[in-house]
């Protein structure tokens, strides 16, 4: 069976530490992104075959970002998890069910509230990728 590649978009040097060195430990390939307008571009360049997306970040937010993924043809049908800090990020994270509620876009595969433990990034990753 093919390695599966990992899109990781984080604006934050150490979460991204932290999720690529899960990945590896797990057999996971990745590429990673430091924020949403970079996270399109390797999108497209790279096919990955999950994204993990952070909400907030510098230049394009993980909301304006999703939106973009799940309107391109060619990127739509990659499962994205959503990755927020509960604390910092609480409303952006009700803002942004009430933008998929309110504009009928699906929802994504997944959500993880930082900080989060390893078994639950890759069970997440698993069930979005129909491995379990």
């Amino acid at each position: 069976m093919a390695q599966k590649k990992v899109l990781v978009i984080d604006d934050e040097p150490d979460v991204l530490t932290y999720i690529t060195s899960i990945l590896k430990n797990n057999g996971y390939l990745y590429v990673t992104a430091k924020d949403g307008i970079e996270g399109m571009a390797k999108a497209r360049a790279e096919k990955p075959d999950i994204i993990t997306l952070d909400l907030l970040m510098p230049e394009k937010t993980g909301i304006k970002l999703y939106r973009e993924l799940r309107k391109d043809e060619g990127l739509k049908g990659i499962p994205i998890i959503m990755v927020t800090g509960i604390a910092s990020e609480a409303h952006q994270f009700a803002d942004f069910k009430k933008f998929i509620y309110e504009r009928n876009i699906p929802a994504p595969e997944g959500y993880i509230e930082k900080p989060f433990k390893t078994e639950v990034l890759i069970e997440k990753i698993k069930q979005a990728l129909g491995e379990q």
